[in-house]
């Protein structure tokens, strides 16, 4: 009973901390931009600061606590993995749409959030007291180096699917996200797809680029935790998603209604991602150890 009440004394200061480092790191690093008043946000900044702390903070504990790495492995694959998710993923794409960002923004949104991925793993995995424990050897992976690049291909060829797909029926479907990037007509997935395609050909195989990427962000996660591929695969799955709830936080450059739109679409198909990634990479070397 104790050590459960200090586990979760442990998850309220990491809850805490991620809350004050993010906001230190975004008030430091980020220019001011100007506001305007929205009257249908329905949660202040600080509200869904706290959301995502938690979230994110749940989802990282449970990975560490379940790890069989400790020490500066453990730190270090902890924060490129979540630079890489939280960060840099989402932002390279806001680097291809996003036309409204002030000069140097994108810079300084990468910078702050390595520096916060570098300031906050450290701080989780030293109290998590996973510091010093002796690791556990993982399952051998019985994959050729071909059979692993068929995988990865058919992964990434997965969330250019799953891209698409979500991105029509989900995000497409609102008026306000149409008008967002220029306008468009609802004219079927299908004749949507190929106005894509004929309009910017480039963005299929950008897309496939990043389904690639989220793959290779997976795989420490996998190789690193305990457990099924089921286990896995869900925890991989919220966090892909997970990180998305920054489209919570209010901001200028994106109105309400596009960035819930986007959150729903990009949460829900990044958690399926996540599951499927998992079971797609994971399911020749599932272990049975707890």
């Amino acid at each position: 009973m104790k050590a459960k009440l200090f586990l979760v004394l442990k998850f309220l200061a990491l809850v805490v901390l991620y809350f004050i480092l993010f906001t230190i790191t975004s008030a430091t690093l980020l220019p001011r931009l100007q506001q305007t008043p929205a009257d249908n946000e329905p949660l202040s900044a600080l509200s869904a600061l706290l959301i995502m702390s938690v979230v994110n903070t749940a989802v990282l504990t449970y990975i560490t606590l379940r790890s069989r790495w400790a020490g500066l492995k453990l730190m270090v694959t902890l924060a490129l993995v979540f630079f890489g998710v939280a960060t840099f993923m989402p932002q390279i794409e806001s680097a291809v749409f996003v036309r409204t960002l002030p000069p140097g923004f994108l810079s300084r949104l990468f910078l702050a959030g390595f520096l916060f991925s570098c300031l906050y793993t450290p701080l989780l995995v030293l109290l998590l007291d996973k510091k010093r424990q002796t690791e556990v050897s993982g399952p051998a992976v019985t994959m050729s180096s071909t059979e692993w690049m068929i995988r990865l291909a058919i992964a990434a060829i997965v969330y250019v699917i799953l891209y698409f797909t979500f991105g029509y029926f989900v995000a497409w479907q609102s008026a306000t996200v149409r008008a967002y990037y220029g306008g468009g007509n609802l004219n079927g997935f299908l004749t949507q797809l190929s106005e894509t395609w004929r309009a910017t050909p480039w963005l299929f195989p950008f897309q496939f680029l990043r389904g690639l990427l989220w793959t290779l962000l997976a795989l420490p996660i996998i190789r690193m935790m305990r457990g099924q591929t089921f286990e896995k695969g869900l925890v991989v799955g919220l966090l892909f998603a997970g990180v998305i709830l920054q489209l919570l936080i209010p901001n200028p450059l994106m109105p309400y209604e596009v960035r819930m739109r986007h959150l729903v679409e990009t949460a829900s198909s990044n958690f399926l991602f996540g599951c499927l990634v998992v079971w797609l990479l994971n399911s020749k070397h599932a272990e049975i150890d707890e």
